[in-house]
């Protein structure tokens, strides 16, 4: 069984306005509510893909109650902790010429809801997945990733951190399956601009020095790479199309790679169906559907080993 962990999820309001205009009113022409959040969209496409999963994380008020039915509704399981005070937050999205957000701040977190969240993790076993996605509440530890995989410590459990900044840095000395970067992030730890494969492949070898076991590195319309704990490598373009949305486009890379890998244990196989799956969330408005990502599937090309 996989489990996603979504500190801080959200009901995004996503409204598209032709010629939005501050300081006066604007008309939607058309709009939509979806369930937010890195981890959330991960169990998404996992569902899509046929992989059990597990949404965990928390859940406040009328909010967090409509979000919990909307899961319910898409075939994801929950099992999110009720918080007693505040709201689930809501982001509002604008999709104009730009686009435009409005992210809520979500309720407050205290030790004891955190320690509640590291008990449920501590029940995974030997061949369950752990996603841990985003950045978390204002309040919270940025080691909190770190302490979760010390909860799974010592079982073989798929564990993948897809955060930046000290929430990854923190992690990365407990030894995470996976890390995903994207690009901007990979060389925000690197400290300077990559420029093609080898230089992008070189600071994910210096991620894995500082403990990661595999790292995808996710690259928008120039496909993904993957530095594999056995010394190999791989590379894979991205299948062309129309971008319409950019939001979950990674979520679903990480659960593409997790899903592949946990039926075949071939890295290379993992990374096709994981960019894939990103790119065909990319070509769709929420995440994509299975016959959206198997016609991407269709048409990408196979990874070539660097």
């Amino acid at each position: 069984m996989f489990y996603t962990v979504t500190f801080n999820p959200a009901l995004d309001y996503v409204v598209a306005v032709e010629g939005f205009s501050t300081g006066r009113i604007n008309r939607a022409s058309s709009e939509a509510l979806q369930m937010g959040g890195k981890g959330i969209n991960v169990s998404a496409m996992l569902k899509a893909l046929g992989s059990p999963s597990v949404a965990l994380g928390f859940t406040a008020g009328r909010i967090g109650g409509v979000l919990e039915a909307g899961l319910r509704d898409m075939g994801v399981e929950t099992d999110f902790i009720r918080l007693p005070e505040g709201n689930t937050r809501i982001n509002v999205k604008i999709r104009s010429d730009t686009e435009t957000e409005l992210n809520g701040g979500g309720p407050p977190l205290s030790r004891a809801h955190v320690d509640a969240l590291m008990g449920k993790i501590r029940k995974l076993a030997d061949g369950d997945g752990l996603a841990l996605s985003g950045n978390v509440p204002r309040g919270v530890d940025a080691g909190v990733y770190a302490e979760a995989l010390d909860a799974v410590g010592g079982k073989r459990v798929l564990s993948c951190v897809d955060a930046a900044g000290e929430f990854l840095s923190l992690a990365l000395p407990h030894r995470p399956f996976l890390v995903k970067p994207n690009l901007l992030e990979l060389e925000g730890i690197s400290g300077g601009t990559l420029a093609g494969d080898l230089a992008v492949l070189d600071a994910a070898r210096r991620v894995q020095g500082m403990g990661a076991r595999n790292v995808l590195v996710s690259m928008a319309a120039d496909g993904a790479l993957l530095a594999c704990e056995s010394g190999r490598a791989w590379r894979v373009a991205a299948a062309s199309g129309e971008v319409r949305n950019s939001v979950g486009a990674g979520d679903s890379m990480v659960a593409g790679f997790l899903h592949c890998f946990a039926e075949t244990g071939d890295f290379a196989a993992a990374l096709r169906l994981g960019a894939a799956a990103g790119t065909a969330t990319a070509f769709s408005t929420v995440v994509a559907d299975r016959a959206t990502v198997d016609g991407v599937l269709s048409r990408s090309p196979e990874p070539r080993e660097l």
